[in-house]
């Protein structure tokens, strides 16, 4: 269990906050104490999903205008640890029927009969929890990118959606672009032959995100117990509560699990890559600005995978100190590219281009950006046929495993010279020809090597079946695939 002083700015002692915790967690069913009202609603449902949104932050904010479009679709509660989010969101139901109710811990939702299904766009750390919990409730989930915040993780809520029969969807839309998906069947059919080598490009332009010199307040509308749950209870030490947590590692992956996720898991879909990778290396560090941020802004992973190997790249600095542009790979600025025989691959959400290796254009497949991949989860959730759905928890997993495997190998790295570097990944043409692309897009940043050291990560063996690891590192490695949990939010070792 971690930390045990209450967070700053908070007037209620830990010991009465986890006495709390405790009652709630033994709490009479949620429904026995819904007003009546409420519960005549509910039994009178009229083939409606009634959703309950678990955060309501950025990206829960546009889930909850994504589902609330579709016919058939109830929201019926909004859950955040910040209240302040609560009368925005209201105000999107003024004047359109009953408001949703609010509350600020979601396991009120857990026994509540008029939610059907929960939609979490939490911080990565809460992802697992709360799907667990909830389909042992009997409710389904919709989860947001990356589904886990360990490998761990991940397997507990594919255990949980199987025992307890419910609909889990991972909220990594591309695998519904219609783009994407008639390019996949274009590869599927041999058009440009086989294809020799996957690519994944993430280039998010990332300012700094500040340097504090002490614990910072945390705002009164925060309930920090509940904001940090599994996490240690620590001072919040960074200037924004919000949206900065995916760049710590207590609570979030960096921007492989932010941004990553989405381009491995369209490159798993379209290569036809099943399951976990064999292994990885990575190499990586954080670059142009001392700030609180843990996570790498600069990481090339290769991973050990079938059919084809992935090298995966993320540069989030511009592609020279001081330019507008970001980075590009042979002039283009796409997040995937699949090399075949008879051509390559670009594209990513929105589509897809087939080109011949004299770069002509051979077919244009656009995209929509995933749209009904929201449609998708609630077909599945009505029909209650699992194979449906186009992103599957089981696929999440996967896919979410990637970037754990890529930080693990980051994580339990050194920092080396680019020698030293250059020395160990030799044997590794496909990484070392990234490096040195890195290493140029570092230099045009006026950032020294020679002082301002990568981490060179080792090369992990993952074994599929049991998700662990072994080989070089490995003992460091094992301890990454999960956490300490801190009491009560604890992710259960059986679901």
């Amino acid at each position: 269990m971690h930390g045990t002083a209450s967070p700053p700015g908070k007037q209620t002692s830990r010991r009465k906050w986890i006495r709390d915790a405790a009652t709630l967690l033994a709490a009479p069913s949620a429904a026995s104490i819904l007003p009546a009202s409420v519960r005549a609603a509910a039994a009178g449902a009229n083939g409606d999903v009634r959703l309950a949104f678990v955060g309501a932050q950025r990206r829960g904010d546009q889930l909850i205008d994504e589902f609330r479009k579709l016919p058939g679709v109830r929201v019926v509660a909004i859950c955040d640890v910040d209240t302040q989010m609560f009368d925005r969101q209201l105000r999107k139901f003024d004047g359109k029927g009953r408001k949703p109710r609010t509350c600020v811990d979601f396991r009120r939702l857990l026994d509540a009969a008029d939610v059907d299904a929960l939609v979490v766009a939490t911080p990565d750390h809460w992802h697992a929890l709360m799907t667990v919990r909830a389909c042992q409730a009997g409710k389904d989930v919709y989860v947001e990118k990356p589904v886990s915040h360990n490998l761990f993780e991940g397997r507990r809520m594919v255990e949980a959606a199987r025992k307890y029969d419910r609909i889990v969807q991972a909220g990594t839309q591309n695998r519904s672009d219609v783009g994407l998906a008639a390019a996949r069947e274009f590869l599927r059919q041999g058009k440009l032959g086989r294809i020799r080598l996957a690519r994944g490009f993430d280039f998010p332009r990332r300012e700094s995100i500040g340097k504090v010199d002490g614990p910072q307040p945390i705002p009164a509308s925060v309930d920090y117990n509940l904001f940090m749950g599994p996490a240690p209870l620590l001072p919040l030490m960074r200037k924004n509560l919000h949206y900065d947590w995916h760049f710590v590692w207590p609570t979030g992956t960096g921007d492989c699990g932010n941004r990553g996720v989405h381009t491995l898991d369209h490159v798993r879909w379209l290569i036809g890559s099943e399951g976990l990778p064999a292994g990885a290396i990575s190499v990586g560090g954080r670059f142009g600005y001392d700030d609180d941020g843990q996570t790498p802004n600069t990481q090339i992973t290769l991973f050990d995978c079938r059919p084809v190997p992935v090298l995966w790249e993320l540069m989030s600095l511009p592609a020279e100190k001081g330019a507008e542009e970001m980075p590009s790979f042979r002039g283009r600025r796409s997040s995937m590219v699949l090399e075949c025989e008879g051509g390559y691959l670009t594209g990513g959400r929105g589509g897809a281009t087939a080109w011949d290796w004299n770069n002509k254009r051979i077919e244009h497949f656009p995209g929509d950006g995933g749209r009904s991949h929201y449609a998708n989860f609630l077909e599945a959730v009505r029909t209650r046929k699992r194979e449906i759905q186009r992103a599957e928890i089981l696929e999440g997993h996967a896919s979410t495993a990637f970037c754990h495997v890529a930080n693990v190998s980051y994580l339990t790295g050194a920092k080396r010279s680019p020698a030293e570097i250059r020395r160990s990944i030799a044997p590794h043409a496909l990484l070392a020809e990234a490096f040195d692309r890195m290493a140029a897009h570092l230099a045009a940043n006026e950032i020294d090597l020679e002082t301002d050291r990568l981490v060179l990560g080792p090369m992990l063996i993952l074994d599929a079946e049991t998700e662990r690891f072994s080989g070089q590192s490995a003992d460091k490695a094992n301890a990454l695939t999960s956490r300490d949990y801190r009491q009560p939010f604890v992710v259960p070792e059986e679901v």
